[in-house]
C-alpha cells in the first residue's frame, strides 16, 4: 500500500496551515494507508495556532489496574472520546486513546462544548466508576511558546475509518502540564451526565494465534522527534512489515460478542436516569440486545445489515497501532520474534535512545462512524493495560517494559 496524499497539499506552506482556524482542518487532511510510512514528516500538518488540545488521564490508573479494575479504567478513557464526539455532533476530530485516558484537538469554536463534555465526564467517572479523572484544555499557542509543536496526520487502516497520528512533542508536554495542575477543567455539578451514546463493551476476550501477544509503547527519552528515536521506530516498523511471524491481533472472523446479559453494565451506567429505574432500564437493554446478539452470532442478514461484512470491517478498522509522539502497537507474534524485538529495544535502551514500556489489550468500542451499506454499527476498538506475566513474574525494568501473554496460559483479557 502507498500513502494517499496530493502533492499540492503536501507542499502547502506551514504558515498557511497554522493560520487556518476552521473546524474542517482535520477533514481536509489527506489520508495515508501504509503504516510503514508513519515517520514521513510530509504526512503531518501543524495544527492551527488558535486550536486547543484536550488531555485527560485517570489518576492512579496503575494502582487501579493492579487491583483488577481494568474495565473501569478503560471505560473512563473511552468515555472521553464518546462524550466529546457527541458534543461536537459526531463530526470527525483528531484524537488518540491511551487506555487510561485520551487526548484530542479541537477548533476554537468547539472549546466550550468540549469543556462541558470534559467537566460532565469527570463527574460521571467519579460517580459511576469511582475513579478520579484529570482533564485539561491547553491552547496550541502555549505549546509553541515552549518551542514545541503539534502536527497531525490521518492514518486510514480501511476505507471506513481513520485515526489521528500526532508528532512534534507538544502532546506529551500538554499532558505533563495537566498533571501539575495547569489548564485544568473544573468538574461539573454533582449528578451531571455526559452524552455517552455509542459507548459499549460487548466483546469477548481475544485469544492469540501465536505464542505471544506483544504490546509496545515506545516513548522517546526527550520531547520532540529525535533522529535516533525516529530511526528506531522506522526499523521496528520495517521488522514487523517483512516478518511472517507477526499477525493482526484480531483473527479474520472478528471478535465474538458477549451474550445479551453480559457486558451491558457500562452501557447501563452511561444512560441518564435515577438508580430507581436501573432494573427497568437493564431489562429493556437486555431485551434489545437479544436479537442483536442472535443476528451477529448466527450471521443472519437482516435488511441491509450483514454480520459477515461487519466482522470484516471490525478487523480492518481495529486501531492496534498508532503514534502520538510514542509508538503504540499490539502484535500477535511468535516467541522468536518477541525475543528478537526485545533484544532490539534493549539495545536502544542501553544506548540511551529511549526507555520502553507497554501493555494494552483490545476490549472496548466507541461507535464513531457509519460503514457503507449498513446501519451505524462499525467500531473503533480500544485498549486497556494488563500486567506482564513471564518466567516467574519477572518485572519489567526501566520506566516500563514490553509485556506479553502466552497463548491459552495468558490470554488477552477483554472487558
Amino acid at each position: 500500500m502507498t500513502a494517499t496524499r496530493t502533492s499540492g497539499r503536501a507542499e502547502e506552506p506551514i504558515e498557511a496551515a497554522m493560520g487556518r482556524t476552521t473546524p474542517d482542518f482535520y477533514a481536509s487532511l489527506p489520508r495515508f494507508t501504509a503504516f510503514s510510512s508513519l515517520m514521513d514528516p510530509g504526512l503531518y500538518r501543524p495544527l492551527p495556532t488558535t486550536w486547543w488540545l484536550g488531555v485527560t488521564d485517570v489518576v492512579g490508573s496503575q494502582q487501579q489496574i493492579g487491583l483488577g479494575r481494568y474495565k473501569a479504567v478503560n471505560a473512563a478513557g473511552a468515555a472521553i472520546i464518546a462524550a466529546v464526539s457527541n458534543a461536537l455532533g459526531r463530526r470527525a476530530f483528531p484524537f488518540v486513546f491511551a487506555g487510561d485516558g485520551a487526548s484530542f484537538a479541537i477548533a476554537p469554536g468547539d472549546v466550550d462544548a468540549a469543556r462541558e463534555a470534559l467537566a460532565a465526564t469527570a463527574v460521571w467517572v467519579r460517580e459511576a466508576l469511582q475513579l478520579e479523572l484529570r482533564t485539561a484544555l491547553v491552547p496550541v499557542s502555549a505549546v509553541r511558546d515552549r518551542g514545541l509543536d503539534v502536527r497531525v496526520a490521518r492514518y486510514a487502516p480501511s476505507a471506513h475509518v481513520s485515526y489521528a497520528m500526532f508528532s512534534g512533542g507538544g502532546l506529551p508536554w500538554a499532558e505533563s502540564a495537566m498533571k501539575t495542575g495547569d489548564y485544568a477543567v473544573a468538574p461539573a455539578e454533582p449528578g451531571s451526565q455526559p452524552d455517552l451514546t455509542g459507548l459499549s463493551c460487548r466483546w469477548q476476550a481475544i485469544r492469540p494465534r501465536h505464542a505471544s501477544i506483544l504490546s509496545l509503547m515506545l516513548v522517546p527519552q526527550h520531547s520532540g522527534d529525535a533522529p535516533a528515536f525516529r530511526q528506531l521506530v522506522q526499523e521496528i516498523l520495517h521488522s514487523v512489515e517483512i516478518s511472517a511471524e507477526v499477525a493482526h491481533p484480531m483473527q479474520d472472523e472478528g471478535p465474538q460478542m458477549h451474550g445479551p446479559w453480559a457486558g451491558l453494565d457500562l452501557e447501563l451506567r452511561a444512560m441518564p436516569g435515577s438508580r430507581l429505574s436501573r432494573l427497568w432500564r437493564k431489562l429493556r437493554l437486555v431485551a434489545r440486545s437479544i436479537p442483536e446478539y442472535l443476528i451477529y452470532r448466527i450471521g443472519l442478514r437482516v435488511g441491509g445489515f450483514d454480520p459477515a461484512a461487519l466482522r470484516h470491517e471490525i478487523v480492518g478498522n481495529t486501531d492496534f497501532r498508532k503514534y502520538d509522539d510514542a509508538l503504540r502497537m499490539t502484535l500477535d507474534c511468535t516467541e522468536a520474534f518477541a525475543d528478537q524485538l526485545e533484544a532490539q529495544l534493549a539495545g536502544a535502551e542501553a544506548r540511551g535512545d529511549l526507555p520502553f514500556r507497554a501493555g494494552t489489550a483490545i476490549g472496548c468500542a466507541v461507535d464513531l462512524h457509519q460503514p457503507s451499506g449498513a446501519r451505524p454499527r462499525a467500531h473503533a476498538l480500544h485498549r486497556w493495560r494488563w500486567r506482564r506475566l513471564r518466567r516467574g513474574r519477572r518485572k519489567a525494568e526501566g520506566s516500563g517494559g514490553k509485556r506479553r501473554g502466552r497463548g491459552a496460559d495468558q490470554p488477552v483479557r477483554g472487558l
